[in-house]
C-alpha cells in the first residue's frame, strides 16, 4: 500500500534535526493518519567539505524544495575550490517502521564523491555528480539494478527487512 492508496492527509514539516528524526515523523504521521504499518525515510547528500551539509537540507538546498538543477549547481559552486582528494560525501538514508507495537529506525549509507561535472541521465538529484567509491560510474550512470545494490536507500531497506524478518521469529 502506497500513499496513493490511503485518504490523502496533509503532510507535516520535516523539522527534526537528523534523518531518523525526519524518517520517524513521517512514519509516525503515517500511522497516525491511517492506523496501518508505516515506512517512512528521509536521505540526502552529506559533504565532509561542507561539514555535512546540505543533509537534511539536500532537496531545498537553493531555496526551492525539489530544483535539483539549482540544488547542484548551488553545491558545485559552493565546493568549486575543493580539492579533489577532499570531495568525499556520503549520500545518507534513514528509513523508519511504525506500528501499534513500537517503532525502530535504520540507516543506510553509500560513500563516494562529488564530482565537477555532472554525468549521466538517471536517477535525480545529486546522483549526475555523485560516484560511489569504487565506481567508474556516477549514480546517474549506473543501471537501476546496480544502484539498487549500492545505494543507501537500498541498504536502509535491506537493514529494515532483516530486522522485521527477525521481529517475526521471535
Amino acid at each position: 500500500v502506497g500513499l496513493d492508496d490511503v485518504p490523502l492527509y496533509d503532510e507535516v514539516p520535516e523539522d527534526g534535526a537528523t534523518f531518523e528524526a525526519n524518517a520517524l515523523l513521517k512514519a509516525r504521521e503515517g500511522f497516525a493518519h491511517t492506523g496501518l504499518r508505516t515506512i517512512a525515510d528521509d536521505s540526502g547528500l552529506c559533504v565532509a567539505a561542507l561539514s555535512g551539509m546540505p543533509g537534511i537540507f539536500s532537496a531545498r538546498w537553493s531555496g526551492v524544495h525539489g530544483d535539483d538543477d539549482a540544488n547542484t549547481r548551488l553545491l558545485l559552486a559552493q565546493i568549486h575550490d575543493v580539492p579533489d582528494d577532499r570531495r568525499e560525501a556520503s549520500f545518507v538514508c534513514a528509513a523508519a517502521y511504525v506500528d501499534d507495537e513500537g517503532e525502530f529506525v535504520v540507516r543506510g549509507e553509500m560513500a563516494g564523491v562529488v564530482i565537477r561535472e555532472p554525468r549521466g541521465s538517471g536517477g535525480f538529484g545529486y546522483d549526475p555528480i555523485f560516484v560511489p567509491v569504487g565506481q567508474p560510474l556516477t549514480a546517474a550512470e549506473l543501471m537501476p539494478d546496480a544502484k539498487d545494490e549500492l545505494s543507501h536507500r537500498g541498504h536502509a531497506m535491506r537493514l529494515l527487512v532483516a530486522r522485521l524478518a527477525k521481529a517475526t521469529k521471535t
